[in-house]
């Protein structure tokens, strides 16, 4: 089918737009870019006033099958990416049975090819079970499609095992994603320690829990050689660490999530169990720190962490709640509002966050807007003011702590190999 985009601005700094242009997508490809196209097509999108962005990649899910499909499954998750604008997605390994054998690897393939409607690749567990003690087989989950290994929601707490986990992902050339956190310092913290977890009677986190597996981590990828992706970075300290690393050649890339750049741990005054999140939620210092490391290239990526939980895992005394928050359906708008509005980044610098960068670490080839390429395409209304209610998420869960929240820029088309997925912001039956 044959689509004609009208007037969008495109900005997509690898190919050096930014300007608008009309976009011709043709059997799947961007057939042709020019200011003005005459050519026929099936259906015609007036873009003006609108952009468009090669699509996002998100490598850091959680899409909860199998398992654990009250919260979230492949389905209803691909549909929540690609109302936020996401064409390719990676979806990390906790489920239950965890992505740790071959036998549930080719059952999420089958799935992901049955359900999707955009891109979802696997991460699949670094250790057998997501217990930390024996390696699994990942060399060979490599040939059944996986494009990294990680224990998230867990770190390694055994140096040696994560050591002999870097030497056999550098021989088979996969990336390491790194949850980093001391259990034995994070302990029964349920928020960021300090003051207010104090005022509130509430466990702390401390920070020295994430850095100083941030920092061992680093100094094994830095010995072995092997490619190391941190998670989920939250604090300063980290983020001088991984910017270290950088400078001494090591192969090391970082990724934030939007709610660590626009939120802090004085979110959590209220006990809405929506703020809790782990890493926890930390200062002001922290965020402003944050936002000048996507800032300078500390960090490469924005990812959302998509952590969706049902009523029930999150309704409760805010000891007992899951942790974790929904972001795929708003990480646009927050990222927006926080970094492009305050001109802490350019739309140059947002396309490499969220689409050119995520793609690059993952080994999969960025979506671009030029001709001949997959035609995986976002287009936005940058100013469209909106508010998410529960009742208009697309994810199975709702927690969200931007529920209700004025959120500014949105998605109004998706295309997905150049199939028209999300239009006006609605998704189509597909």
């Amino acid at each position: 089918m044959k689509y004609l985009i009208k007037n969008a601005k495109i900005i997509d700094p690898s190919n050096k737009l930014d300007g608008k242009f009309d976009i011709l997508i043709s059997g799947g490809k961007i057939a042709k870019i020019a200011e003005k196209i005459t050519d026929k097509a099936e259906k015609t999108i007036d873009a003006e006033g609108k952009t468009a962005l090669p699509g996002f990649v998100d490598i850091h899910v959680h899409f909860r099958q199998p398992g654990y499909e009250a919260k979230e499954t492949i389905l209803t998750g691909s549909r929540c990416a690609v109302k936020g604008g996401f064409t390719h997605v990676l979806m990390m390994p906790n489920t239950r049975p965890p992505i740790d054998c071959e036998k549930v690897i080719t059952e999420v393939n089958r799935i992901i090819g049955k359900d999707s409607i955009n891109n979802v690749y696997i991460a699949s567990a670094i250790t057998k079970k997501r217990e930390g003690k024996e390696l699994s087989d990942f060399g060979a989950y490599k040939k059944l499609g996986i494009k990294a290994i990680s224990d998230d929601g867990d770190s390694i707490a055994d140096e040696k095992i994560m050591e002999l986990a870097l030497k056999t992902a550098k021989k088979e050339d996969l990336l390491v994603i790194s949850h980093c956190e001391d259990r034995k310092l994070s302990a029964n913290g349920v928020m960021n320690e300090g003051f207010i977890s104090s005022k509130l009677g509430l466990n702390g986190m401390p920070k020295s829990a994430e850095y100083k597996i941030v920092q061992r981590d680093i100094e094994l990828a830095k010995k072995t050689g092997a490619k190391l992706h941190i998670a989920h970075v939250s604090c300063k300290e980290s983020c001088e660490i991984i910017k270290k690393a950088k400078k001494e050649g090591v192969k090391v890339t970082a990724e934030t999530a939007p709610h660590y750049f626009a939120l802090t741990e004085e979110n959590c005054q209220t006990y809405d169990t929506r703020t809790k999140m782990s890493p926890p939620l930390r200062t002001q210092k922290d965020v402003e720190f944050i936002k000048k490391s996507l800032a300078d290239g500390t960090l490469d990526a924005i990812a959302t962490d998509h952590a969706p939980h049902g009523f029930h895992d999150k309704y409760v005394e805010f000891d007992r709640a899951e942790f974790g928050i929904i972001g795929l359906e708003t990480a646009l708008s927050v990222t927006i509002m926080e970094l492009i509005e305050k001109k802490i980044i350019t739309w140059q610098k947002l396309v490499d966050l969220m689409s050119t960068n995520p793609a690059k670490i993952l080994g999969i080839t960025p979506p671009q807007i030029k001709e001949g390429a997959d035609a995986d395409i976002t287009i936005i209304d940058a100013s469209k003011e909106w508010k998410m209610f529960a009742e208009d998420v697309v994810s199975k869960s709702k927690n969200s702590p931007f529920l209700k929240k004025p959120l500014r820029g949105f998605v109004e088309y998706v295309f997905v190999g150049g199939k028209l997925k999300l239009a006006e912001g609605k998704l189509l039956r597909c």
